[in-house]
Order: structure tokens, then C-alpha cells, then sequence
């Protein structure tokens, strides 16, 4: 080999060398800079974190705030009448018509009519007993009567509305 090739060859080395280090020192500061990052937290904690730093309520001053008090108090009791079946009635002739005739109309699942010789047991065992097996539910050897009828948003004054209305609506 002639020099001017061992001369080239020692400075191409040393490009290649110097190549290298500076690959690995750059894998080495990424990796450092990655560390430093923070990490992507769970949607799940964020989400707490929202819900425990929510405002507990807020203020509201003069004639503007009182009045949409008022406007909030009115949304929130029309919300919760609507979370109630039926308006919130407390008609049992309604409630029957539009829940309860299905079964007690027809007697499925061995359900009584308004019948009153098929009330005569039921009656023996005091009203209570049956505003209780009305909103409980009740499973016997004549049939089985599901909790509120099957509705769960019947609130129980409705129910025993209801009840009350069989009762007194018995041929």
C-alpha cells in the first residue's frame, strides 16, 4: 500500500470512530431528556382530581343571583319529578291502569283480579302485609308479585296509592 492510502484509511477510521461516539452520545442524552419527561397520567386520576377539586357551589349577589337561584331550584325539582314514574302521581287509578292492569287484569302469573273472592286470604293478612309485599315483592304457592310491580321508579307512597286504590275498587 502506498502511504497517501494508509493516510486516507486512518483519517476514514477516525470519522467512523467519531460517527459512533457521537451516535451513542445522542442515544444517551434521548434517553436522558425521555427520563425527564413527565408520564402521561391515567384518565381515570384525572378524572378524580376534576371531580375533588369541582366547586362545591357557587356565589351568587343581588337580584341577578337570587334569581337564578330560583331558576336552578325549579330545574332541579322538575329533575327529580321526572326521575319519578308517572309524574310523580299519586293516583292509584293511573298507576293500575298503566302497570298494574297487565297482570291483575288478566291474572298472569297467578296474579288476582279485582275480584274480591280472590282477595279474601290476602285481605285476611292486614293491608300492611300487602303495601309490604307490594313494594318488597312477594313470592308464594298462588303466584309472585315483583318489588313496586316491576317498575323500581315508583317511589312507595305510589304504591301503596295503588294498593289502596285495589282495595277499595274490589268487586
Amino acid at each position: 500500500m502506498r502511504n497517501y492510502d494508509l493516510e486516507f484509511l486512518k483519517k476514514f477510521s477516525m470519522v467512523i470512530g467519531f460517527l459512533v461516539v457521537l451516535t451513542f452520545a445522542l442515544i444517551l442524552g434521548a434517553l436522558y431528556l425521555h427520563g425527564t419527561l413527565p408520564t402521561e397520567r391515567d384518565p381515570a386520576a384525572n378524572r378524580v382530581v376534576a371531580e375533588r377539586i369541582a366547586p362545591v357551589g357557587a356565589v351568587y349577589a343581588g337580584q341577578t343571583g337570587a334569581a337564578a337561584q330560583a331558576a336552578a331550584a325549579a330545574a332541579a325539582a322538575a329533575a327529580a319529578a321526572s326521575q319519578v314514574a308517572y309524574g310523580g302521581t299519586l293516583d292509584g287509578s293511573v298507576i293500575y291502569n298503566q302497570l298494574c292492569a297487565g297482570c291483575h287484569s288478566s291474572g298472569a302469573g297467578g296474579a288476582p283480579t279485582l275480584a274480591r273472592a280472590q282477595w279474601t286470604a290476602r285481605l285476611a293478612q292486614g293491608t300492611d302485609t300487602l303495601h309490604k309485599h307490594a313494594i318488597e315483592g312477594f313470592q308464594g304457592a298462588a303466584g309472585v308479585m315483583p318489588a313496586k310491580g316491576g317498575n323500581p321508579a315508583l317511589t312507595d307512597e305510589q304504591v301503596i296509592a295503588t294498593v289502596d286504590w285495589m282495595l277499595a275498587n274490589l268487586q
